[in-house]
């Protein structure tokens, strides 16, 4: 086993041991869902004042809307939120790079049949080169999609991850 892995179980072992919010519902409490970042020097619950059973926190890479609509849609479907908080942050790894990159690094990293399945899925990265022009174009995206109810509340923040504080873009 890992030290990570070994971590997992400690931490497991001491949060259980005291846990009592085994009885929340499903669908999260304040009807809202969080897209952000994957990035480690996020926390979504401290940083957002999210509680435990408030809301759907969905994390990927860049806080992509395109990449998320697959689970913000069974959010407002399913378990019925009607609204989004869209969070991207500064010093954002997806402002460093191209899909070309990606798939140079991909290639000199796992070979040619790799970048062939790239190819083949033609996988986007979505990589982007301003970050507020990124917040707006998520948001815009969201807004206009049908698979979005014109009724869910929308808006784009940007997180600043030097300082802790998050501004309204949107």
């Amino acid at each position: 086993m890992s030290a990570i892995q070994k971590n997992v179980e400690s931490a497991s072992e001491s949060y259980s041991s005291t846990f009592t919010k085994g009885d929340l519902v499903l669908p999260p409490a304040k009807k809202y869902l969080v897209l952000t970042c994957m990035d480690a020097r996020i926390d979504p619950a401290q940083a957002f004042g999210i509680e435990l059973g408030d809301a759907h926190v969905i994390r990927n890479a860049g806080a992509s809307a395109v990449d998320a609509l697959r689970s913000i849609v069974i959010s407002e479907q399913l378990l019925g939120t009607n609204e989004i908080v869209l969070v991207k942050h500064t010093g954002c790894g997806m402002l460093t790079f191209k899909n070309e990159d990606a798939y140079g690094v991909v290639e000199k990293n796992l070979g040619s049949q790799a970048v062939e399945e790239l190819n083949k899925i033609k996988l986007d990265f979505l990589p982007f080169p301003q970050l507020e022009k990124a917040v707006e174009e998520d948001v815009k995206f969201l807004q206009q999609s049908k698979l979005v109810p014109d009724s869910v509340a929308i808006s784009g923040w940007v997180y600043e991850v030097e300082t802790g504080k998050t501004r309204r873009v949107v």
